[in-house]
């Protein structure tokens, strides 16, 4: 390797820490994550927003987060305003990283004049951190993952 070359990470330069900044602030007032949202619901009272589930029925019978409205991506043209107060933000979730439903769910309802949110990590990361969840059967709850739930989550650094 040549003093000309430049590794794959530095190739395009990192921005500036004033573009970095805005784009992270901006990036925060689309995304929730997972601990800070369960964080609010466990707060008691009203968190100020609505969780919206995007994914299908089979999918909410197999577990879903306490309180969430069920609401799949295509039925939000003809649902969202009997379900949904568009004074009160919405965070939505699917299945996990690799899934996009949220990002469809949040783009349906921004084009619909709702103010919301993508919760990151979606169900898969609810359930792997330790979170109870509702399925057809009842309530259950899964020992958190230590590679998503540090024991000590009020020190991660997060």
């Amino acid at each position: 390797m040549t003093t000309d070359t430049v590794n794959p990470v530095l190739r395009v330069a990192p921005a500036t820490p004033a573009e970095a900044a805005a784009h992270f602030r901006a990036s925060l007032a689309f995304h929730a994550d997972v601990s800070d949202v369960a964080a609010a619901l466990a707060a008691g009272g009203d968190p100020g927003f609505v969780v919206l589930d995007s994914r299908s029925t089979e999918a909410w019978d197999q577990g879903h987060i306490p309180g969430a409205v069920h609401l799949p991506t295509a039925l939000i043209p003809e649902q969202a305003e009997r379900l949904l107060d568009r004074n009160v933000p919405v965070v939505t979730y699917c299945w996990g990283p690799g899934c996009n439903g949220a990002t469809r769910a949040a783009l349906a309802l921004a084009e619909r004049g709702y103010r919301v949110k993508e919760m990151l990590g979606g169900f898969e990361y609810w359930a792997r951190e330790g979170f109870a969840y509702e399925t057809w059967q009842g309530r259950e709850e899964r020992d958190a993952d230590p590679l998503t739930a540090p024991v000590d989550a009020a020190n991660c650094g997060c």
